[in-house]
């Protein structure tokens, strides 16, 4: 009781907050007009190409400024174009990653030189903030949702602060419900994936090193009651129909929480839902998750394997993913027609070429239905961004991708981790291996992502990652 006393408390003292907010802006004669932009990052790889995913983020920002201001949102990565000219907007918003830093940078100085508010956010203006702060007015650090009062009422009165950073974080059960029409009403909607994000969660607190996650969301772990995600898958079955609508779920550990996880699960079995999601190893050894999940309406599970070698794991605080457990997880998950996109990282001062042969091993014997491979990187404001600076190669961030190579192993030289790096995912995609793996499965997507991968890894040289 006391718990559900104090929500109720903190949703009425936001929604006291957002009232007032709601009253100076009425008091101005003008409505201040908003552009936010998703920009696309530079790289040569295959990252915001083709259908890209709603940005849930960025589309969540939307919708709290709408309820003060005119908000347009643009979206490079589906052909939406940046204008040269800012005459047309009182604030320019940016969210930022670090593999597109440097063209948010280029718009927040233009926008600036055109003297409008900038403001950026994202991951990468959180861990670099200093940085950040010579392209814009202010800094968000994290996530907007708790710092929004104070920035719209500074942005309504003209006394911005270089930098909003939340005390604490609000609770999930404050988070409205994201205005998808955004997106939706944009002229390239067509681009983006039919796949339709949706949150339950936030946070991660296992801590991997490599992992930008706790800095962003702190290691608080914080969900949204199940009935309001629950209505708001509802909400787009009816929208699109019930065939067509598929979920992809954004957390970044939606399983954390056994007791919330299995809960949310019978909910989906109950609207017939089908969805994906990222998801740790915790507890997918135990085979009445995966059963649930599969009957909740699971199709993909992304698991980040990450690596087969034992020190690597345990160098990266990886605790979750026990070597013992990986052939039990795809067993259970399989039998129950579930998918899975797995990840799995190289460049570690552990691996050696023995990594890659076990790598491929596993895949092929298990099934893997869809590998991911990337070059360990590490981001900025990382536990082990700092460990490895003095090794780091570069610090270009176009290509701070996750394939680009960063720093020299100390088992392996840089020549040839790229040259196995090309030959693991050659092999992995050649067209009877991709038999191999998915003989007997569903005519799907994953088919269509394994026939893509297949053209593209035909053309990698080990020279396209330096």
């Amino acid at each position: 009781m006391a718990e559900k006393n104090t929500r109720n408390t903190e949703t009425t003292l936001h929604t006291d907050l957002g009232a007032s907010l709601i009253q100076l802006a009425a008091e101005k004669k003008n409505k201040k007009k908003w552009l936010l932009i998703q920009p696309k990052s530079s790289t040569s790889m295959m990252v915001d190409s083709g259908s890209v995913s709603m940005p849930l983020n960025l589309i969540m920002v939307a919708t709290l400024a709408g309820e003060l201001f005119d908000v347009t949102l643009i979206d490079e990565r589906t052909g939406d174009q940046v204008p040269e000219d800012f005459s047309a907007y009182d604030v320019v918003a940016v969210t930022v990653r670090t593999l597109n830093a440097s063209k948010a940078y280029r718009i927040g100085d233009r926008a600036l030189a055109q003297k409008k508010i900038v403001v950026l956010g994202g991951v990468h203006p959180t861990m670099m903030q200093e940085e950040a702060s010579g392209h814009c007015t202010s800094v968000v650090y994290g996530e907007v949702e708790s710092v929004w009062n104070d920035l719209a009422r500074d942005i309504l009165q003209g006394t911005m602060k270089p930098l909003y950073r939340a005390d604490e974080l609000q609770p999930m059960t404050a988070m409205q419900g994201p205005d998808f029409s955004y997106a939706l009403n944009s002229g390239n909607a067509d681009k983006y994936s039919s796949r339709i994000p949706v949150l339950a969660t936030k946070g991660c607190p296992v801590g991997c090193n490599f992992c930008t996650t706790p800095t962003i969301y702190g290691k608080s772990y914080r969900y949204r009651e199940i009935d309001l995600v629950l209505d708001e898958m509802q909400y787009h079955q009816e929208r699109l129909g019930k065939k067509k609508a598929t979920f992809s779920f954004m957390d970044d550990n939606i399983s954390f929480r056994p007791q919330y996880f299995t809960e949310l699960l019978e909910g989906m079995s109950r609207i017939d839902a089908r969805w994906n999601a990222n998801i740790s190893m915790n507890f997918l050894h135990k085979p009445e998750v995966a059963e649930i999940a599969g009957r909740s309406g699971c199709e993909l599970m992304s698991i980040g394997f990450e690596s087969l070698n034992p020190d690597t794991l345990k160098s990266m605080n990886k605790g979750a993913n026990r070597l013992q457990n990986y052939s039990t997880v795809v067993d259970n998950l399989h039998r129950n027609d579930i998918a899975i996109q797995g990840y799995f990282m190289f460049g570690f001062d552990d691996d050696s070429e023995k990594s890659f042969q076990a790598t491929y091993d596993f895949i092929m014997q298990n099934r893997i239905e869809f590998p991911v491979f990337s070059l360990v990187t590490p981001f900025p404001g990382t536990p082990y961004y700092e460990e490895m600076k003095p090794r780091i190669r570069h610090f270009d961030w176009d290509k701070y991708d996750t394939y680009h190579f960063m720093f020299e192993p100390r088992k392996m030289q840089g020549e040839k981790l790229l040259d196995n790096f090309v030959k693991l995912q050659k092999e992995v995609y050649k067209g009877m291996s991709i038999m191999k793996r998915m003989q007997g499965k569903p005519l799907n997507w994953v088919w269509l992502a394994n026939l893509k991968m297949h053209a593209f890894t035909r053309k990698l040289k080990p020279g396209m990652y330096l």
